[in-house]
């Protein structure tokens, strides 16, 4: 059984940082992908980044060049550095847990319980 637990939100201006983690445990893929999700008020969850077990990384258009995802495998945690934030990050951002697939966003089977960050102007 995998477990995901996400840390690290909160309340930030405009242009400021967060560092999103994820601890998770229970491993089942021996090739996986970890990505990052967020959910704003009344719109669709939408994927913002992803790191496969090969260390690929893939980004969002909209947040290429502000935030980094990596994956520490010694202390089994996802990170999500998110820099020079704008009002339309703010979301509940979740991690999750899918199988190594070219179609992974729909076999995500994993999910956190989400950590809220909020950018003011």
């Amino acid at each position: 059984q995998v477990q995901l637990v996400e840390s690290g939100g909160g309340s930030v201006q405009a242009g400021g940082s967060l560092k999103l983690s994820c601890a998770a445990s229970g491993y089942t893929y021996r090739r996986y992908v970890m990505p990052w999700f967020r959910q704003a008020p009344g719109k669709e969850r939408e994927w913002v980044a992803a790191i496969d077990s090969e260390g690929k990384t893939s980004y969002l258009d909209s947040v290429k060049g502000r935030f980094t995802i990596s994956l520490d495998n010694a202390k089994n945690t996802l990170y999500l550095q998110m820099d020079s934030l704008k009002p339309e990050d703010t979301a509940m951002y979740y991690c999750a847990y899918a199988p190594y697939s070219g179609s992974w966003k729909q076999l995500v089977d994993y999910w956190g319980q989400g950590t809220q960050v909020t950018v003011s102007s």
